[in-house]
Formats: C-alpha cells, sequence, structure tokens
C-alpha cells in the first residue's frame, strides 16, 4: 500500500514536472516570445491593480454581514501576507501562461504538422528565417532537388534558373505566346512549397494526350503563362504564383530576355563539328560538346539575381546538367561577375552520374575544366563530389568519377552524397545537411534568433 501511493506521488510529481518544463520552453532565446510575455504580464498587473483597489475597497466598507466570512476565506487574511501574495502570484502567473499557450495552440493549429508541438513550429520556423541567405544556380530536377532539402535550414533561399529551354511544354508556349519557358521555374516553385503534398502536385500535374491543345502541358506551366497575362510580366507571374504555393524563398529568371542556346559539337565517328540551335536539341546529337553560348550573346541579367547574389552569404552551383542547364546562367557576363565579387562561401556541387549526349565519360575534373573554359577560373571556394557509387544506373550512364584531380583548382570535398533508391540522383537531405555543415565549419554555427 504504501509502494503503490509512493509510486502514484511520484508520478504526479512528474506530471508536474513536465508541466513546469514545458511552460519554461517558451522562455528559450530565439522564440521571440519572451517579449511579448513581458507586455502581456505588464498589462495583467496593471488590470490586477486596478481590480484589487476596487475589491480592497468593497473590503473595507462591507458591513458585518453574513457573507464578510467568505470574503476573509476567499481573500486567505488568515496567512501571513507574504505568502498570500506568492499563493495570488503563482495562480496568475499560471493562469496567464496557460492562457498564453491555449491562444498559440489555436492561432497555429493551421499551420502545426502532426507530431510537432506549438514550441517545435514556432523555433523551426524563426531558425530558417534567420537562416543564410542562399543562392542556388542551376536548373532541372537538380536544383530543384537541392532546394527541397536547403528549405528545411534557411528561408532565405534565392533559385536562379536558366530562360534557354526550348523542349517539350515550356518550349511550345515559348514559341506560340512567346514567353519565357516557365518549366525549370515551376519545379523549383513546387521544391520550395511549403505544402508539396498537394498544391505542388497540382503544379507538376501534366495533361495526357487527349487531342484537345493540353496534350503535354503541365498545369504549372499553364498557370505561370495565364498569370503573366494577368499582371502583365513574367517576373510578376512567378511571384505571384509562389504566394500561391506559399513558396518560402524566391524563384528568378536568369535573364529576361530571350535567349537561345547554342552548340558546336563534334558527332560521334565525325572529323567536322556541326553548329546546333536549341537546348533541347543539343543531347539529342551525341557527341563531344565544344563550346556553347548564348544567343544573343552577354544578354543582360535580371537586376534582382544579381543583388541577390551580391548579397549571399552561400552561393551552390549544380547539380545539374552542365551545358544546358548551369552553363546558360553563368554565361549571363553579369551573373558570373557578381560571383566573383562575392565573398560569401562558393560551392560547386558535381553531378553524381554522366548525362547521356552531354557529359558522357566526364568525371569531376572534367566538369570543372568546361566552367573554366567557358567561364574561367577562380569562381569557387569548394568542389563537392559524390563518393557513394553503388546501385544500378539508367541506361548509358556512368558514375562521374574524380578524375585527375591536379586539374581540379579548388580545395575538394568527398562524402556519399547519392539517393538509395535513384543512385544516379543527389538526396535532398543529404546534400543540404553537408551544405549547411561546411557552411558553419567556415562561419561557424548559424546564427540565433535575435529576441
Amino acid at each position: 500500500m504504501i509502494m503503490r501511493m509512493e509510486h502514484r506521488k511520484s508520478q504526479q510529481l512528474a506530471r508536474i514536472w513536465r508541466l513546469i518544463a514545458g511552460l519554461s520552453r517558451w522562455l528559450r532565446p530565439g522564440l521571440g516570445v519572451k517579449r511579448w510575455v513581458v507586455i502581456v504580464f505588464a498589462g495583467t498587473t496593471f488590470l490586477a491593480v486596478g481590480f484589487a483597489l476596487f475589491v480592497l475597497d468593497i473590503y473595507r466598507t462591507v458591513p458585518d454581514t453574513w457573507w464578510l466570512p467568505v470574503i476573509q476565506a476567499v481573500s486567505l487574511q488568515n496567512l501571513p501576507r507574504h505568502f498570500r501574495v506568492i499563493i495570488f502570484g503563482s495562480i496568475g502567473l499560471l493562469v496567464v501562461f496557460g492562457g498564453i499557450y491555449g491562444l498559440n495552440r489555436t492561432l497555429l493549429l493551421p499551420f502545426r504538422r502532426p507530431g510537432r508541438d506549438v514550441v517545435d513550429t514556432i523555433e523551426t520556423h524563426r531558425r530558417r528565417q534567420v537562416g543564410p541567405r542562399i543562392v542556388a544556380i542551376g536548373g532541372g530536377h537538380g536544383l530543384a532537388t537541392l532546394l527541397r532539402g536547403l528549405k528545411e535550414y534557411s528561408h532565405r533561399i534565392t533559385a536562379v534558373v536558366t530562360v534557354a529551354d526550348d523542349g517539350g511544354s515550356s518550349g511550345r508556349l515559348r514559341e506560340t505566346l512567346g514567353i519565357l519557358p516557365p518549366g525549370d521555374i515551376r519545379n523549383c516553385l513546387a521544391a520550395l512549397s511549403n505544402d508539396e503534398a498537394m498544391m505542388a502536385q497540382l503544379f507538376q500535374y501534366r495533361f495526357a494526350d487527349g487531342g484537345d491543345g493540353l496534350d503535354g502541358h503541365s498545369f504549372g506551366n499553364l498557370f505561370i503563362t495565364a498569370l503573366s497575362g494577368i499582371t502583365g510580366s513574367f517576373e510578376d507571374a512567378i511571384a505571384e504564383s509562389g504566394r500561391v504555393l506559399a513558396v518560402h524563398g524566391r524563384v528568378l529568371p536568369s535573364s529576361l530576355h530571350d535567349v537561345k542556346l547554342v552548340a558546336d559539337i563534334l558527332p560521334p565517328h565525325a572529323t567536322q563539328e556541326v553548329r546546333i540551335r536549341g537546348e533541347s536539341r543539343i543531347p539529342k546529337v551525341g557527341g563531344k560538346i565544344r563550346h556553347v553560348w548564348l544567343d544573343p550573346n552577354s544578354p543582360p541579367a535580371y537586376p534582382q539575381v544579381v543583388r541577390a547574389i551580391l548579397s549571399a552569404d552561400m552561393i551552390i552551383v549544380g547539380p545539374g546538367s552542365l551545358y544546358t542547364s548551369i552553363l546558360p546562367n553563368l554565361l549571363v557576363p553579369d551573373i558570373t561577375a557578381a560571383i566573383r565579387v562575392n565573398k560569401g562561401y562558393k560551392v560547386f556541387i558535381c553531378n553524381v552520374a554522366t548525362q547521356p549526349g552531354e557529359t558522357e565519360g566526364f568525371t569531376c575534373a572534367d566538369h570543372v575544366c568546361a566552367l573554366n573554359d567557358h567561364v574561367g577560373g577562380d569562381l569557387f571556394d569548394l568542389v563537392l563530389h559524390n563518393n557513394f557509387q553503388r546501385g544500378k544506373l539508367l541506361e548509358n550512364m556512368q558514375w562521374v568519377s574524380l578524375g585527375d584531380d591536379a586539374k581540379i583548382e579548388y580545395p575538394l570535398y568527398v562524402v556519399d552524397l547519392a539517393d538509395e533508391n535513384e543512385p544516379w540522383h543527389h538526396d535532398s537531405q543529404k546534400l543540404a545537411s553537408v551544405l549547411m555543415d561546411l557552411y558553419q565549419a567556415r562561419t561557424g554555427p548559424l546564427a540565433a534568433p535575435k529576441l
């Protein structure tokens, strides 16, 4: 019997301790809650003083009637004054904190994820709000994968996407309506979306072949195109699409000019180069790509992209198709110049596997040499390379080996970055975690939210 009572008492003490610990979490640095608690406490104090003066006046003037003992009992008149202060103050604090906790639970209910309490939700949001300013440059699946991981660490992300795409749904919209290609932008918006479960899936939905003119088009491409007509500009359409998807960050085109990607290619078993015009046609030729450039040459960059790069804490180039996703961005001279001027941490992410028709037989050193040949060296602080080379690749793909590291003029960091289910792609969580660890090692721990 005694042991049962002791066990029950210990359980009650444990529950009280958990309650106190849970309430104390609201006072942790970085939540931005303490200031409002102080304001609420000050306002409550003024209300309590006014109410106390009113009650005191009644208490002093109350006639000697039957309810006088009731007032004396409620006011704990039989106890010393300092005990009464402690008791009523403790009750008041518990009521105030309980009210604040309940109010926040109600207000945050639409934004909470299952299994996450209010404090964790606020803390995560505040941490991402003050995360590093990151600019990610690339396109296609690789950039979307990177963004999907980075958004867990920062909301201050700017994705810079090429506008040279002329294939698929984007190419058809570009040709018929004269707008910039929305495909890569749509993928990045979906990757940065706060809710990839439904809205992002809707944005990525592609209409089947039905003979009604919509076959092959994705809903997101049509949505951005329609918004371009409504808002009057492509950049405003991107911003509005980001609001619809609850995107934390920005997706910007590298340039607002209508540019085409042109390549000189040496086809297989040929001795003379051919010139191919059009991003979607380049990988189909095969052979060795000698040189790529934009037409018209040296287009001006979108001004917001230059400002984002100049103020970035970290600039990430890749992963993505070397010649058709990464280089079209870097071939905009203003972008490359801004990267060189920036004093932040600049990383190039090499692809996990080669791309058929584009980088067949390429090593990591070959990727870096191709970048240097087109835009010059002295651009990065680090090259990130994957060393996980297990599993089955798709047809005509090979692992990107390190190659002759003497040709890589930058410091090299080699680590497992591959997706276990699709080993030819990067794993978004692994990639983002490694990048943030490298950033912290260089700059120190991520800044805590300011109160």
